[in-house]
């Protein structure tokens, strides 16, 4: 129980904190075409994770490592409910850490298009259903 109450309240901050540095990033750019607001979003998160896996990595087994709560707190929850894109983000440097190329280069094309043509057809299949 401890565990899920960690990751939603991360995921509560997380959500929390999309919405408002979206929306002021998108006050600022509502004149571009870009997605600058869903953009920096995901870079920040990728970003985040990053340090957070690397402060993990670099202090395996020290007292200042993060605990397997603050790992559910701030990488789980936080960077979960900021944005998907950096466990995808983590999880394909992974891969190529692994020297697992093939498998990196195919979960990028694959979320990237699958995630694409998800929307395509939830889109198409409310449109069908509506007429």
């Amino acid at each position: 129980m401890r565990d899920l109450l960690l990751v939603g309240v991360g995921g509560f901050a997380g959500a929390v904190a999309r919405y408002r540095l979206g929306g002021a990033i998108l006050h600022h750019t509502v004149e571009n075409r870009f997605p600058f607001a869903t953009f920096a979003v995901n870079l920040l998160g990728c970003l985040f994770v990053g340090l957070l896996a690397g402060w993990g990595e670099a202090r395996a087994g020290l007292p200042s490592a993060p605990s397997p709560e603050l790992r559910l707190l701030l990488i789980t929850g936080f960077c979960g409910g900021f944005t998907t894109f950096s466990a995808f983000g983590l999880e394909t440097v992974y891969l190529l850490r692994r020297d697992a190329w093939m498998v990196a280069s195919l979960n990028v094309l694959v979320s990237v298009a699958g995630g694409i043509a998800g929307v395509w057809v939830g889109w198409r299949l409310l449109a069908a259903a509506a007429r």
